[in-house]
């Protein structure tokens, strides 16, 4: 409807004399309410209240009707949801009703709390009379209104319709409503009460039906099915089968006819982007960058090798010049001359000058001296460094003995660290050697190579998983990894034999005296528990370390090659990670197959969804027989009127489907026609 200011709807209000009625077609799904005389309401809004606490102020609210879903981020609804007045089709909440019609005047241009206005207000059939006289006092106690009416919205509807030459004077009057679903039957234009009959089936029973329906179908989508939507849903697709039966089997067979009866609702769907295999162009790029990349690298550290050269070739000039100086000092004054620079003796600054000329040699590629005359310079330098080691102990003082074991000490860290770096510098060189062996195979066939690459990654790969594995199970690999893995079962082969032997020993050693070590033999265990018996993890070092350089070497020469991930403790190399399909547009689409006909189909089998009572079709025989006037002639006009209204007559089929359930019902022959009102909405409000 469209917005209309407060003034201008206080100015309506006040165009309208005292005498003029306000109508009020009170439903338990819509409350509407208008002018007398005019020909749509003025205000139809949702018959609910919702008092949720703003969360910044902690406020209560009030929200009448239908709500912006926008808004709701401001407040906290979880523990206020959507309240009815109604029980039912039976107004019991007049707390909650006071509310609807104060929001009803204010939106009608009520500027008071007086309603000088009379009221004409619909309500159920048979409405109880606590809830009218509560409804009343609520009326004049609290808007002061000078008179109330009451009447049934099936009527007026029935009337309206009547009017326009929809229905007979004689005929039934099938309300379905929101929550009830009521049968009236009319005789000379009058509603015969005594001949009604209810049954607690309508639309709220449909649109709970199919939300359920949909939510079970649709699990991962229910935030979707909104009450609101599923609402439009139903009133959009679904529609009553002329025989559940047979459209049933119908979908269940399938077919061009299923298909074609078939609605998808599409939910909103980004494509996700597609993981396809680089192109021999893009393959290309990125050699090319790769390859100036490398370029840019060997660029810096040529420039770092040129300035490193010329820093050591700086030093080594310094140290020459140094040692010809110190050549022409005297030997009294050369402890005067080394302490200005900072040499502590001359076998430190020969010593200094072999380190920067390896060095230089080193930084230039240039070839080392041959191992004798390395192992000759070595020699020298170590007795002129080390003087006091051949010396006999005999012939040293104390403090010359001290000095002596520092040297031996020095001597042996010195020539550690020596063997060493040239345990680093072979293995490096070897790494030199394996990387130009497999790049000249590589040049001679790359198909080949590649292709042994990534079958020898695959199965060291698979050795160190199952070197992990079997390390995190003790061996156990028939059973789950996690739980119940107790510490002996963790511990490796070498291990197992060391607790073996100490409990032995426990044991036997436990018996009596402690004779241990008495015999030779005993001894022995010391021995066998030192045993390096973990050769497994020097080999595993060694699979880890290849593994390294074999998966490097790939992303290398290889673009579309991806390392496997290292199984963690957390995730053991057992655990096989779920392969998960990523979503396509079919999965955000939400079918309505056989649900637009099964649900609305509780209008005729209440049973479906639990509620032991009668359909429409079976309720008119019930409203005729319990007329007082037996009169076949009377039975005749009443199903050759057979009036619809209400929200839920508004379903595709629901006419045809009623007719062919009231003549299973009459004698043969029997008249009936099925008709549906001009507008089974606002009929009601129209009549009243």
């Amino acid at each position: 409807m469209p917005f209309i200011s407060k003034i201008q709807r206080q100015t309506d209000y006040n165009r309208f004399p005292p005498s003029t009625p306000i109508v009020i077609d009170n439903g338990a799904s819509y409350f509407r309410i208008g002018w007398a005389g005019e020909t749509e309401p003025r205000v139809i809004f949702r018959n609910i209240v919702q008092r949720p606490r703003h969360k910044s102020t902690g406020e209560t609210v009030t929200i009448v009707g239908d709500h912006d879903p926008a808004l709701l981020k401001y407040f906290d609804c979880t523990r206020s949801g959507p309240r009815s007045a109604f029980d039912s089709n039976v107004v019991f909440q007049f707390e909650i009703m006071e509310y609807v019609l104060d929001f009803a005047f204010d939106r009608l241009g009520a500027n008071g709390s007086r309603i000088d206005h009379p009221i004409l207000i619909t309500e159920c059939v048979c409405n109880p009379v606590h809830s009218r006289s509560k409804m009343a006092e609520l009326l004049f106690e609290t808007y002061g209104v000078r008179s109330v009416a009451f009447g049934v919205d099936a009527v007026f509807s029935y009337k309206y319709n009547q009017l326009h030459g929809i229905c007979e004077k004689d005929g039934l009057a099938i309300c379905p409503g929101f929550t009830t679903t009521h049968v009236l039957p009319f005789v000379d234009g009058e509603p015969v009460y005594k001949g009604c009959c209810r049954t607690n089936i309508g639309g709220y029973h449909i649109t709970d039906y199919l939300k359920q329906l949909l939510s079970l179908k649709y699990p991962h989508h229910m935030a979707r099915f909104t009450w609101e939507k599923v609402e439009d849903l139903k009133m959009e697709h679904c529609y009553i089968a002329p025989d559940y039966a047979l459209e049933a089997q119908l979908f269940q067979k399938g077919g061009k006819e299923a298909e074609y009866k078939t609605r998808c609702w599409q939910l909103p769907w980004v494509p996700l982007p597609t993981d396809e295999p680089p192109s021999e162009a893009e393959i290309a790029r990125k050699a090319a960058i790769r390859e100036r990349q490398g370029q840019r690298l060997r660029e810096m550290a040529e420039a770092k090798r040129s300035s490193r050269i010329n820093e050591l070739e700086n030093q080594l000039q310094g140290l020459e010049f140094l040692s010809q100086q110190l050549g022409q000092v005297q030997e009294e004054d050369i402890q005067s001359f080394l302490s200005e620079t900072g040499y502590a003796s001359k076998q430190e600054i020969e010593l200094t000058l072999t380190k920067v000329t390896q060095s230089l040699r080193k930084a230039k590629g240039e070839p080392k001296p041959e191992q004798a005359e390395n192992e000759e310079k070595a020699d020298s330098c170590t007795s002129d460094k080390y003087p006091l080691i051949n010396v006999p102990d005999n012939m040293l003082t104390p403090e010359q003995l001290k000095e002596k074991k520092r040297q031996i000490f020095l001597k042996i860290t010195t020539e550690g660290r020596q063997r060493a770096k040239q345990k680093r510098v072979e293995e490096e060189l070897e790494r030199e050697r394996k990387t130009q062996q497999d790049e000249e195979r590589r040049l001679e066939n790359p198909q080949l190579y590649l292709e042994q690459m990534h079958t020898k990654y695959k199965e060291l790969y698979e050795k160190v998983e199952q070197r992990k594995r079997l390390k995190t199970n003790g061996g156990h690999t028939n059973g789950s990894s996690s739980g119940g893995v107790g510490r002996g079962e963790r511990l490796n082969a070498a291990q197992r034999e060391r607790m073996r032997l100490l409990t032995t020993a426990a044991f036997d050693r436990g018996k009596g005296e402690d004779t241990f070590g008495a015999k030779d033999e005993d001894w022995q265990l010391y021995k066998l528990m030192g045993k390096d018996n973990d050769d497994d993890d020097d080999g595993a070092d060694e699979d880890e370390a290849e593994l390294a350089r074999v998966s490097s070497r790939l992303q290398e020469i290889d673009p579309t090659f991806v390392p496997k991930p290292e199984p963690t403790a957390s995730q053991p190399a057992t655990t096989e990670v779920p392969h998960v399909r990523p979503l396509t547009k079919e999965d955000f689409q939400i079918v309505l197959g056989v649900e637009r006909f099964r649900c609305p189909e509780i209008l005729f089998h209440p049973n479906l969804v639990g509620i032991d009572q009668v359909g429409l079709d079976e309720m008119t025989g019930v409203s005729i027989r319990r007329l007082p006037s037996k009169d076949k002639a009377l039975a005749n006009r009443l199903t050759s009127s057979v009036f619809m209204t209400g929200g839920c007559s508004l379903f595709p089929g629901i006419n045809e489907r009623l007719e062919a359930g009231i003549r299973m019902l009459q004698p043969c022959g029997s008249p009936i026609k099925v008709v549906r009102a001009l507008d089974p909405v606002l009929d009601a409000w129209r009549g009243a």
